[in-house]
């Protein structure tokens, strides 16, 4: 039923100094631990590749570099997109990729030397991250890291971040997707800040990473003024019933589905089950008074606008999962967006989470409005108002953003910036052709059901104005103003 899993705890068990983080010596005793539970059936099987990546041999070692060899960028912000970076880790292992593998989902991270604009920054904490992402892929990939600045020193920032999150593209072969997605998003809602990084472990280029920013305290004192209020995370889950249903008054069944961020507090959970109780179970004439000290309707509009207009594939419109929840110090509700490198794409036949038979970019931009189960959705979209406006989003969303002579410059540019590193990356989950050619050309790739045809970015954005500007609900719909809550 529900999708967050927690990390297997580790350190408690071997701190042996008691500073609430694993030594060398610990950590290798762990990882015995470890090896002999999976040995013996006692735990989970060894983390890592579960197929689906590129074929073929392991991929050959990077270029080499050094800081020395690199021109320090000491005035753009973290996540510039008009900047690429240079971000060089040094683990005190060898093997620190699969050290990293034995601790994938543990609360184990793995401490290493962060070196940037010739600024050294230690005892960071390194992660691997993400699902699909990592057990698609093979040792030897690109696979998504987790940087944790105040892993030792707590007050150890990076241009006022903590947390950067470096991303493999994993399903992208054109890396533009996430940040696009990002960007336009920012101009409704709040959501994270994207761009591009160079990694090098160890002395070796990992090629271009997708940086992105973290669900956290500075991500919210940036869009709502405080580091206050309530954060939870939707961990994507097929079928995992975190679209805001009502599952009674017990926290329980909600614990399983959405994963408290913030600090532990009965209240978090009494208002959670209260929003979902008045979303699911008040009438559609009075659920947007009910609502409206409880969620901000506008932005759950929007952010639904946009899942829709740009696909999201892995949406709530088809997972009612893999988003993120901010209830602020007033106690409102805001649906935050979260994983992106599934947008701008044809959705691969029915959703795995129950979304509806899609032909190609057709997507119905009312899709999932009769959807019991997407109560965010259906609910919201039952009230004629509610459902007015947000087809108003639509509309203005396709007519402002689904126009290549606007995308095309902003995507362009992005690919212009990372494109010699990509071509000298052997790291990367896909070919450079690919990289090259899905900005205008279609693509054959491996999809979970077999070969499929992806559509270009061009195509997607013509072709998906065109339904949509031509659909009888949006085409008669009153264009709404297009204003972050800034």
């Amino acid at each position: 039923m529900g999708g967050v899993r927690e990390r297997v705890p580790l350190v408690k068990r071997f701190d042996l100094d008691g500073d609430h983080r694993l030594n060398a010596a610990e950590r290798k005793a762990a990882r015995e631990f470890l090896a002999r539970e999976r040995a013996e059936g006692r735990g989970a099987r060894r983390p890592g590749f579960r197929g689906g990546d590129e074929p073929g041999d392991p991929p050959a070692p990077g270029p080499r570099l050094s800081p020395a060899d690199v021109q320090p960028v000491s005035t753009a912000p973290l996540y510039d997109p008009q900047t690429l970076r240079t971000f060089f880790l040094e683990f005190e292992n060898a093997d620190w990729e699969e050290e990293l593998a034995d601790f994938y989902h543990t609360d184990v991270e793995v401490p290493a030397k962060l070196i940037v604009d010739g600024k050294t920054h230690a005892d960071v904490g390194v992660r691997f991250r993400g699902a699909s992402s990592f057990f698609t892929v093979r040792a030897g990939r690109k696979r998504s890291l987790n940087i944790s600045l105040d892993f030792v020193d707590g007050d150890q920032r990076l241009d006022g971040y903590r947390t950067p999150n470096w991303l493999n593209s994993h399903t992208d072969p054109t890396f533009l997707r996430t940040v696009l997605y990002y960007q336009i998003a920012r101009a409704y809602i709040p959501a994270p800040l994207a761009n591009y990084v160079r990694v090098v472990i160890n002395g070796e280029s990992w090629g271009v990473y997708v940086n992105t920013q973290q669900f956290d305290k500075q991500f919210t004192e940036a869009w709502f003024g405080s580091k206050a209020g309530a954060r939870w995370k939707v961990p994507g889950s097929p079928r995992g019933r975190g679209g805001l249903s009502y599952l009674g008054d017990d926290p329980a069944p909600y614990r399983r589905i959405y994963e408290l961020k913030s600090k532990e507090t009965p209240q978090a959970w009494t208002d959670l089950i209260q929003l979902c109780r008045v979303l699911d179970e008040t009438p559609a004439a009075q659920l947007e008074l009910a609502l409206e000290a409880r969620l901000d309707i506008d932005g759950a509009l929007k952010f639904l606008a946009l899942e829709n207009v740009l696909i999201n594939s892995d949406g709530y419109w088809v997972r009612s999962s893999d988003y993120n929840l901010y209830q602020d110090e007033r106690g409102r509700f805001h649906i935050i967006p979260y994983d992106a490198n599934e947008t701008f794409r044809a959705p691969e036949g029915p959703g795995m989470g129950g979304g509806p038979r899609v032909n190609g970019v057709e997507l119905d931009p009312l899709a999932g409005a009769d959807d019991p189960d997407k109560p965010l959705l259906s609910k919201l979209l039952a009230v004629p108002s509610l459902r007015t406006r947000y087809l108003g989003y639509v509309r203005a969303m396709a007519e402002t953003w689904l126009d290549w002579n606007k995308l095309s410059p902003l995507a362009r540019q992005y690919q212009s910036l990372i494109a010699a590193d990509i071509q000298a990356d052997t790291r990367k989950l896909y070919p450079t052709e690919a990289f090259l050619k899905g900005l205008t050309a279609d693509l054959e790739e491996q999809g979970f059901r077999g070969p499929r045809r992806s559509v270009s970015l061009r195509r997607f954005v013509e072709q998906r104005r065109a339904f949509l500007l031509n659909h009888p609900a949006v085409s008669t719909a009153a264009l709404r103003a297009e204003v972050a809550p800034r």
